[in-house]
């Protein structure tokens, strides 16, 4: 790869926009369900398998099933994304507590961080 196209990608990686969404960890054999809201959803799979990976996640429950288990017992799903455009930061917030209170009752959940 020449650096004008790395130069391209990095720009393009930079500028794109995240999307705030709510996503769900399942632990296949214990039948336990995570969920939690994110300012980024589509790179928080790589934020929470890295924590866990690594034995410091600040979900003690998650990572003890994850230490049993192992990593292909766990899945990752993004429950919905936020439509952000026409709100403020701090709407987007709010709207994702509304949200991952809403997936924390629909299924029955727990929440994965905090």
């Amino acid at each position: 790869m020449d650096n004008q196209s790395r130069r391209a990608l990095v720009r393009d990686y930079k500028e794109r926009k995240a999307v705030a969404g709510v996503y769900a960890v399942r632990c296949v054999p214990s039948g336990e369900f995570w969920t939690a809201g994110s300012r980024n959803v589509d790179a928080q799979q790589n934020s929470l398998w890295f924590g866990l990976r690594n034995g410091g996640h600040i979900n003690r429950a998650m990572q003890g099933a994850w230490a049993v288990h192992g990593e292909a017992a766990f899945s990752f799903e993004v429950l919905e994304r936020i439509n952000d455009e026409a709100l403020t930061p701090q709407g987007v917030l709010d709207r994702l507590k509304i949200r991952q209170q809403h997936w924390l009752v629909e299924l029955g959940a727990k929440k994965a961080v905090g």
